[in-house]
């Protein structure tokens, strides 16, 4: 049985066959056919059944047609082909001379802002990485775009939603129902003859127990093993014996190195670790305030089992030893001069991992930053700050953590379409909300927000007081090691050095410099720089007048 496919194509499904008997059988003539008449029909060969014209399996002319259906088919085919042809040379062509790192000119690219990711479930089976995905904004070719002015627009409408406004600093009870556990651990009173807050915690395991066993800092790591390994072997040294009970010395750090990364935290935290009187964490840069306690190892692996206090208070236990043994010396009530630090150069900046764990209530912004649990167990601690220019920092930060195809080039791209993301968000949330969001940094390629300096210190400054805050910059300290150390040390209230000491601290040679394959880059390209500098000025500008110090407006550098 055949039919005109003409014919059937404009009937409905159901009237598909009952009206198409004008071409039924073995004679139908295209010239008769009162249906088709005038006209070059081809004929669709089916069976019996119903025929469904999206699922057509073959089609063939009737031998008694003319070729005329064929060549219209060939034609068909061929300017199929040639328009294939003509979009792909453009695609390859776009491919070709913007790089396509972004995507492809003939997508339509508009960047439009997403919404705030406000549902901590998401974070169940995805990494922060998959996050990412759910905030992919368009891609804009403005990569290459060497044009001054037209990025200028992009920072003056930055500039001209820039407002400082001071945040609402939580109560205690909300902290407290934030963090329960947290503060069933930490007590509220410390010793009174530790300049460390460190106190006497009821130890219940027995001489088979393995003390660090559940770490995670032990478990997750492979270089912290070692100094695990050492603890187990000291751990029962150590213990105070009291009424048939153990107990553990347990004590937080005295003052933190709280930022800012690429600023010369690493240096200064070698050189201050030479000092007799000062011990740090067993591990540098132990990122728990930021990410550990939310279960963060490593941004790219998303979220893990969350660090409990206890394997943040470990980290110190090395300290407490030597603190324990003075205070349990012939010599008890003699102040102990000995002080802990801690140098996570995120505390001050990395408050990424509150939408998925904190209310959204606020706004965009977050109802509780690190610094506020740190404050309500701390509130005599000491804070240090190293700075540098921002812009100077931002290109630092991109030579040591960029994998491949670094260049001058490709920085700036990053820069451009930073930018571009960071003046969608300030049209729709205000400067705290977009500093301290997680979608829009993990989506930015570079670490704009790390160099807005005084948006997180002024943060800080609604906790802490300014005299509990020593913010010194990175061109001074390399140009003057002895003045800055100095005051360090005086602002630590340590004790004075022999000269020897002295010399070993200010005299050893920087730690943490550029890598030799990234100063054969060279400096970023000059249109970089000045996008930079007038994108950096307002913050700048403000973080001069809250410091009074015009040196941090850093116009020499």
């Amino acid at each position: 049985m055949r039919y005109c496919i003409n014919c059937c194509i404009h009937l409905l499904p159901n009237d598909l066959h009952r009206q198409c008997f004008r071409c039924r059988g073995p004679n139908h003539n295209n010239q008769k056919c009162p249906v088709c008449k005038g006209e070059n029909k081809i004929p669709l060969y089916t069976d019996s059944k119903q025929m469904k014209l999206l699922a057509v399996l073959e089609v063939r002319t009737d031998h008694n047609e003319s070729w005329n259906g064929f060549f219209c088919l060939r034609k068909g085919k061929l300017c199929s082909l040639i328009f294939g042809l003509i979009i792909m040379t453009l695609v390859m062509a776009s491919y070709i001379l913007t790089g396509a790192k972004h995507g492809l000119l003939l997508i339509p690219s508009p960047f439009h802002y997403g919404a705030f990711t406000s549902n901590p479930s998401l974070m169940d089976n995805e990494s922060l990485s998959d996050m990412k995905d759910h905030y992919q904004p368009s891609k804009m070719n403005i990569s290459y775009v060497k044009d001054y002015p037209s990025i200028k627009l992009i920072i003056d409408t930055i500039t001209s939603k820039i407002e400082f406004i001071t945040r609402q600093r939580p109560d205690l009870e909300e902290l407290r129902k934030e963090e329960p556990h947290m503060f069933s651990v930490i007590p509220n009173k410390f010793l009174p003859n530790s300049k460390n807050p460190c106190w006497y915690e009821e130890y219940r395991g027995n001489t088979t127990t393995d003390p660090y066993a559940t770490n995670s800092y032990a478990l997750y790591s492979k270089r912290f093993r070692t100094i695990f390994d050492y603890l187990r072997k000291v751990f029962w040294n150590h213990l105070y014996h009291y009424k048939d009970k153990h107990y553990r010395l347990r004590c937080l750090p005295h003052f933190y190195i709280i930022g800012q990364p690429k600023c010369g935290t690493t240096d200064l935290y070698d050189r201050l670790r030479l000092h007799p009187d000062v011990r740090f964490s067993a591990i540098k840069e132990p990122h728990w305030w930021t990410r550990k306690r939310f279960g963060i190892i490593r941004l790219r692996d998303g979220f893990h089992d969350r660090y409990p206090v206890e394997d943040y208070l470990d980290l110190f236990d090395l300290a407490a030893h030597q603190i324990q043994g003075v205070l349990q010396s012939e010599e008890r009530g003699k102040m102990n001069n000995i002080i802990i630090g801690e140098a996570s150069a995120s505390t001050m900046w990395d408050n990424n991992a509150w939408i998925f764990f904190y209310d959204n209530s606020t706004e965009g912004e977050p109802p509780f930053l690190i610094q506020d649990f740190i404050h309500a167990f701390q509130p005599n601690a000491k804070l240090i700050i190293m700075l540098r220019d921002p812009v100077e920092r931002l290109y630092s930060d991109y030579l040591y953590f960029a994998s491949a195809n670094k260049s001058v080039e490709d920085f700036h791209e990053k820069v451009a379409e930073s930018l571009q993301l960071f003046e969608n968000c300030m049209l729709d949330y205000s400067l705290r909300a977009c500093v301290y969001n997680n979608t829009l940094n993990n989506a930015m390629p570079v670490r704009l927000q790390v160099g807005l300096y005084v948006v997180y210190l002024l943060d800080w400054l609604t906790v802490f007081d300014k005299d509990q805050i020593l913010v010194l910059r990175l061109e001074d300290h390399a140009s003057n090691v002895k003045y800055t150390m100095h005051m360090v040390f005086q602002f630590l209230d340590l004790g004075p050095l022999s000269e020897k000491e002295e010399a070993l601290i200010t005299k050893s040679p920087a730690s943490n410099t550029r890598r030799p394959e990234d100063r054969s880059l060279g400096p970023m390209l000059p249109t970089t720089k000045a996008i930079l500098r007038d994108f950096y000025r307002p913050f700048n500008t403000k973080l001069a007048q809250v410091l009074f110090d015009d040196a941090f407006l850093w116009k020499r550098t």
